[in-house]
């Protein structure tokens, strides 16, 4: 039986006022659940700037290796997935269904490059730093995408570079 979609006033309910507000801000480092676990909303428009639709909170999150992140799918309509030539050598892909609660578990440092696919070339993209390792950032750049996803993810990865997210 699938998992019941969390809106933001239940999600606000269930993860406590202190937690959830910092992640609700795109390209900020949420904090972690007590036993090492994340989180990341998809969400029809940024709580911030109701005019910018359809993100990820956060756009970009740090983590160390072997912790986990869950994609909450918080407004109906989205999935996450990984970009292909946006993970580190060695890391397994993933790809979940519209309307999923996800969790994946990231033990290969480096940078994760992932997309909601109906809305990629939108720009509802985002990245998942794993231990700090910035050593695939060069092959992350390469990576091609459509319309504004392009734009986006060249902001997050030159924000990263600069250390500013």
């Amino acid at each position: 039986m699938p998992m019941p979609l969390l809106d933001r006033r239940r999600f606000g309910l269930a993860f406590g006022a202190t937690l959830a507000a910092p992640m609700l801000a795109a390209r900020t480092r949420a904090p972690a659940h007590e036993d090492g676990q994340h989180a990341i909303l998809m969400l029809n428009a940024d709580c911030n700037d109701t005019s910018v639709v359809n993100v990820f909170a956060p756009s970009v999150l740090h983590i160390e290796p072997g912790q986990s992140v869950t994609f909450l799918a918080t407004d109906p309509g989205h999935n996450t997935a990984s970009k292909r030539g946006m993970i580190p050598d060695g890391a397994e892909p993933w790809n979940g269904a519209i309307d999923e609660e996800l969790t994946i578990t990231l033990p290969v440092p480096g940078i994760y490059g992932y997309i909601c696919l109906p809305h990629y070339e939108g720009g509802m993209v985002g990245l998942i730093v794993v231990g700090n390792d910035l050593s695939n950032l060069a092959a992350a750049y390469k990576v091609r995408h459509p319309g504004a996803a392009r734009k986006t993810f060249r902001a997050l990865l030159t924000d990263l570079e600069a250390g500013a997210a």
